[in-house]
């Protein structure tokens, strides 16, 4: 392994593991979901902004139809942020994780839909076994100890997530070519004005507690990580980083175990466990000769 490629295998096992721990730390800061996304935009937008200062990215100019795209995808992620923060007292942070990971075959359901990608008889049945993973979460009795009344709006509103991140994904693949740090700036931005209307600004906390759960949320979780991951993804050839990212749902997982002591339920356990195979299989491109050949 050369160096390029060791410091991107760094970088992605570190934002993985930042972001696995991202819905233990939006729910123990205690905070509104729109405080909390707010705070975020501004804290990462500083951060993001000093990291383009630094690389000399600011020195080119986005045009206006780039512009036009990044804001929009902004607008998709900060709904996307937005559904699935609310999604983890809901379904919990382990269902909601494992229903996020469904974004993968929206993906190529839009690359289909927009770009005329083929979707092949391999893809098509991860994404029957997939969906049936959903289903069985949907159906499956939660947790009553832990799990808030809405388990099925949780998730749904994880599906919900995916898909608007799926969105996200397709805006950003229209502006190749474009720095990747300087798109999630531009995203923060307009995220901050979209924002701000709904946040409580009249009225600013005065405990340090609070302003450390904002800056953290968005130094740590939204600057750090985007550089950490978009860095990643410049090193790694795609199937490494594809296998690489699934250190998020499991760090998620134990996580919620540790920390909230949420033990999924045998029909959950399977669901979670059919929708991460099948988008394993979807990403590092397993076909179903594989399985045939490993049990031959």
């Amino acid at each position: 392994m050369n160096d390029d490629k060791r410091l991107g295998t760094i970088e992605m096992i570190a934002a993985m593991v930042i972001s696995g721990t991202l819905g233990w730390f939006v729910i123990r800061s205690g905070q509104p979901i729109i405080d909390l996304l707010f705070w975020r935009c501004v804290f990462g937008a500083a951060t993001l902004l000093a990291v383009c200062a630094g690389l000399g990215m600011l020195r080119g100019t986005l045009s206006l139809r780039l512009f036009g795209w990044a804001a929009l995808g902004g607008v998709a992620l900060v709904l996307n942020w937005l559904l699935i923060f609310a999604s983890f007292s809901r379904a919990s942070i382990s269902i909601a994780t494992a229903v996020y990971n469904t974004q993968p075959f929206m993906l190529v359901a839009l690359g289909a839909l927009l770009f005329s990608e083929r979707i092949g008889p391999t893809q098509i049945g991860w994404l029957a076994f997939a969906f049936a993973g959903v289903l069985l979460v949907i159906q499956a009795t939660p947790d009553t100890g832990y799990v808030g009344t809405g388990y099925v709006t949780g998730v749904l509103m994880a599906l919900g997530a995916a898909f608007l991140y799926a969105i996200a994904a397709v805006i950003t693949k229209k502006l190749r070519g474009t720095p990747p740090h300087m798109i999630a700036l531009t995203q923060v931005c307009v995220d901050i004005l979209m924002l701000a209307p709904f946040a409580n600004l009249r009225a600013l906390p005065t405990e340090l507690g609070t302003w450390g759960s904002y800056v953290v949320m968005g130094v740590i979780y939204t600057g750090l990580a985007f550089v950490l991951l978009y860095g990643a993804i410049q090193k790694l050839p795609t199937h490494l980083s594809g296998a690489l990212s699934f250190i998020y749902p499991i760090i998620a997982i134990g996580v919620d175990m540790v920390a909230f002591d949420h033990r999924l339920q045998p029909m959950q356990l399977a669901g979670a466990a059919a929708i991460l195979v099948a988008a394993a299989g979807l990403n590092l491109g397993w076909s179903f000769r594989f399985w045939k050949a490993r049990r031959s």
